[in-house]
């Protein structure tokens, strides 16, 4: 298993656009992949579930994936969150 913990400095934290985003680039991955915040965990590949936690600007998130491609999983996503959800 990889979690790296990463800080959400785009001015809307995970809100819908932005949590679309972060479930269609978990999916390209076959890992099992957890986003946590504030003690929650949810599936990362569910925007119901990223929704839910409520993610806001300025707070510290925890990725984790557990599988075949997690390294690359969890780099993909630390880097789409650092980039403030441009899309490359």
């Amino acid at each position: 298993m990889v979690t790296k913990t990463v800080k959400l400095n785009n001015e809307d934290g995970l809100h819908a656009r932005a949590a679309a985003l972060f479930v269609r680039t978990a999916n390209r991955f076959k890992s099992e992949i957890t986003l946590s915040l504030n003690g929650d965990s949810v599936n990362a590949k569910s925007i119901i579930g990223i929704m839910s936690l409520g993610a806001f600007s300025g707070e510290d998130i925890a990725i984790a994936a557990q599988g075949e491609d997690e390294v690359e999983a969890v780099d993909n996503l630390v880097h789409l969150v650092e980039n403030e959800f441009s899309i490359m």
